[in-house]
């Protein structure tokens, strides 16, 4: 050990008498200070100039560090730079010089040789995590409640990477006299690594042992705050190849065996390395650790206790890919080890997930385009060998539309890429969405698994019958994209919930169901329809009633039981560049208390878009509690009509009072009870004044009742505005709007928040920096200035002065 020591420290002396050494801390001192001093300013300047962009500032750690863009990854994809020109003379230098012979005919063994080097290469990249653990620390006082654990593991992942460059440094200057040749060689090996996880990827056995050498992304866990067993072992691995080929390359050079013997040799480390590391990533035997504040890595607990669920029984994910489809590539053969990685989070938790592929080419039913009129004159098998020859594909890989549909029926999942989950005889889908994430995340996949685990499933009916908005149309009144579009993520058919319709000419209400949707009848509801949602009422059954402008009448009768009403004529909202109709509604305190979805500073202070709506008023009737869920901002919108006399509930004599809850009241007739505006909690949004039914300058356009009965808590949302659910909503190009988070958030309150599954995570602390763009400035000057000139001055004394020596 001693001798490992002592040729350590000689490499060492070697490499810092030479101008080599200290040129490469400087340059990576000055690469690293660019780096973070821009990004740190960025961040600075966004936070000076104020606005909703504060309301994105969130994860700094991340985005400064570890992101795309961040100071690791930037830095990390230069390391190759490095390390090639302080390893190419670690034996070659040797060689050249001739004193490898007389290491030979030393008593010092090879691995000494090999490992003491090997030890003065750990030891100066560990002076390069010095400098960037320089700027971890200032980013420690930098960033407001800097996350020490994502920092701690990117430290890892980087000086292993630098520790497995160094190994294949060492190896190919171990091959050549010629130093360039030895930096050229560790340049292509690095490349080689690198690539060689994109190749033959189409072979299953073949890209198993490709993806576990590959070099790339090695560290991507790591850099995210994610420490996983096989990740630390793979670079582990990697230095014993390396280490072993190169001992036993300088063995061969003191003793003559057969070509055969040494190619044995060779050929042993690596089978031994890809076998210990095939089974060191077997799902079942990973370990990970999860270093990050929030635990961002891992699955939320109401996920964890989801998969938890499945125990040991088996569950089968199929992945069925439509190569006519827009989504083809995330089943082909090439994309299978990302396509698994994104499972990975699940595997965590139930590593004996079955996975299974088929390939097929069929009609594609949810393209926004004609897709024949682009292949004129051909047929879908025509169409589907041109594309396949195009991709380099072949046919055989391949189900024809007539194999796939006598195996499953995919056109009611429009043909697309979708994943069907199988778990005791039992099975949904899991979709993939028309938007950027595309992915199903937990709370999508939460869904999926509880359907398969059988729970019970809310079912939401909606009534038909007098021209109410439908759950299957397309239409821009209708209701498609928020019920049941599949490839839609925020439908609720995704999010958990059943959706039913219900003819009350001919249907009873069912008592299985969680809530009644009464949507915008164009007729008003017979006396039959309005008793048995009077009945359904009485029974504590949860209802969404949403009526609209104009058509009051259709709707107040019912909601006179209620003791709300739509007042007469339509509110309007002057803008510059949207129609009066369209209203901005805000949020109040307890509308962002309906959901966690919309308790976030990003989202609570954004409006609700309602194009065409009535004002609501309320007065105590059967017991219900009433608060206000959406209301106008004080002064902008008016009523375009006066209120009918006969459906106005305020009485002159109504009294204005303060509630306790902090926002604003109107006493109510003698009888009455008060109807609650809450405040505003948004910046650049006036408190109400007054009441809601009182107040001209402010009103009521969502409305929430509670009332305890037969033990449980009955929810009524009533809405003066139908199209905030329509599909035209979804297309609607108004900025700063949350209409889905809302309706998905009434939804879930009708549901008693069960779902869509709460896979929410705590807000990152990390949202704020502590400099200025000023103090950025000096940071720019110590840090690409000073600190490098100070290296270079004691640099330039040292070697001058031991130049003289």
């Amino acid at each position: 050990m001693n001798l490992i020591f002592k040729i350590a420290k000689a490499e060492l002396r070697n490499l810092f008498y030479s101008p080599i050494a200290w040129f490469l801390t400087i340059a990576f001192m000055v690469e690293c200070a660019i780096s973070y001093t821009m990004l740190i300013n960025s961040n600075a300047s966004r936070q000076e100039m104020g606005g909703m962009s504060l309301n994105w500032m969130s994860q700094l750690t991340f985005d400064v560090f570890t992101s795309e863009y961040g100071l690791f990854v930037g830095i990390m994809q230069n390391l190759y730079l490095y390390i090639p020109l302080l390893t190419m003379g670690l034996i070659s230098r040797e060689i050249n010089g001739g004193t490898i012979s007389l290491l030979y005919s030393s008593p010092v063994k090879v691995r000494e040789i090999v490992l003491g080097k090997y030890l003065a290469m750990l030891v100066y990249s560990f002076i390069l995590l010095f400098v960037i653990g320089i700027f971890m620390v200032s980013g420690i006082f930098h960033i407001t409640s800097a996350d020490y654990g994502m920092l701690l593991a990117a430290a890892l992942g980087f000086y292993l990477l630098l520790a497995a460059y160094s190994a294949i440094g060492l190896f190919m200057s171990s091959l050549t006299s010629y130093q360039i040749v030895a930096a050229v060689s560790t340049f292509v090996m690095i490349g080689v690594l690198s690539y060689i996880g994109t190749l033959w990827q189409s072979i299953d056995f073949i890209r198993d042992i490709t993806y576990f050498l590959s070099l790339s992304g090695r560290t991507s866990h790591m850099l995210g705050g994610l420490i996983t067993t096989n990740d630390v072992i793979y670079f582990i691995l990697i230095v014993f190849v390396f280490l072993g080929l190169t001992m036993y390359k300088l063995q061969s050079g003191r003793e003559t065996k057969a070509w055969y013997v040494n190619a044995g040799r060779y050929l042993a480390i690596v089978i031994t390395a890809l076998i210990i590391g095939y089974v060191a990533s077997r799902p079942s035997l990973i370990g990970y650790w999860d270093t990050t504040a929030n635990q961002d890595n891992t699955l939320t607990p109401n996920a964890q206790k989801i998969v938890k669920e499945f125990g040991n029984d088996k569950l089968e994910v199929t992945a069925y890919t439509n190569f006519l489809d827009n989504y083809y590539s995330f089943g082909l053969p090439e994309r299978r080890n990302e396509y698994l990685s994104r499972w990975e989070i699940y595997l965590r938790f139930k590593p004996d997930i079955d996975f299974h592929y088929v390939n097929y080419y069929d009609v594609p039913m949810a393209l926004k385009y004609d897709f024949f009129a682009s292949y004129k004159g051909k047929t879908l098998n025509e169409i589907a060998e041109q594309r396949v020859k195009g991709a380099g594909l072949s046919m055989d890989m391949f189900k024809t539309p007539q194999q796939i549909q006598k195996e499953i029926d995919l056109k009611p999942e429009l043909n697309r890429f979708v994943m069907k989950l199988t778990y005791k005889g039992r099975s949904t889908f899991l979709r993939v969405f028309d938007d950027p994430i595309v992915w199903p995340m937990e709370a999508e996949v939460s869904a999926a698994f509880k359907r398969l685990l059988q729970a019970e499933i809310p079912k939401i009916a909606f009534v038909t019958g007098e021209g109410e908005r439908k759950t299957d149309k397309k239409g821009d009144r209708e209701y498609k994209a928020v019920t049941s579009a599949k490839t839609f993520r925020f439908a609720l058919i995704n999010q958990g919930f059943d959706i039913d319709t219900l003819s009350l000419g001919t249907q009873e209400i069912p008592d299985n169901i969680k809530a009644l949707v009464i949507a915008d009848p164009q007729n008003e509801l017979s006396a039959a329809a309005t008793e048995k949602i009077k009945a359904y009422i009485a029974r504590g059954g949860n209802l969404l009633i949403a009526g609209e402008p104009g058509r009051q009448q259709m709707l107040n009768p019912l909601l006179k039981t209620l003791g709300v009403q739509l007042m007469d004529g339509m509110l309007a909202q002057e803008s510059e560049d949207y129609s009066p109709t369209l209203v901005l509604s805000h949020l109040t305190k307890a509308g962002i208390g309906l959901n966690k979805l919309l308790d976030k500073p990003s989202i609570d202070t954004l409006p609700v878009s309602m194009n065409g709506v009535a004002g609501l008023t309320y007065r105590d009737t059967i017991g219900f509690h009433a608060q206000s869920l959406l209301i106008t901002q004080a002064g902008l919108a008016k009523n375009t009509r006066r209120r009918n006399p006969d459906l106005d509930l305020v009485n002159k004599k109504e009294e204005v009072v303060t509630s306790q809850a902090g926002g604003v009241a109107m006493m109510a007739p003698e009888g009455g009870a008060v109807s609650v505006a809450t405040g505003v909690r948004k910046a650049g949004v006036k408190k109400p004044s007054t009441a809601t039914a009182g107040n001209k300058d402010v009103f009521t356009t969502v409305l929430a009742l509670t009332r305890k009965i037969n033990g449980k808590e009955q929810r009524i949302i009533v809405s003066g505005d139908a199209d905030l659910f329509s599909n035209s909503e979804s297309q609607r190009n108004v900025p700063q709007v949350i209409n889905f988070n809302f309706s998905t958030a009434l939804f879930s309150w009708l549901d008693y928040g069960q779902y869509p599954v709460d896979t929410s995570r705590p807000d990152s602390k990390d949202n704020r920096v502590t400099v200025s763009t000023d103090h950025v400035a000096f940071l720019k000057v110590v840090y690409i200035y000073v600190i490098p000139g100070l290296i270079l001055i004691f640099a330039a004394i040292f070697l001058i002065r031991r130049k003289r020596k």
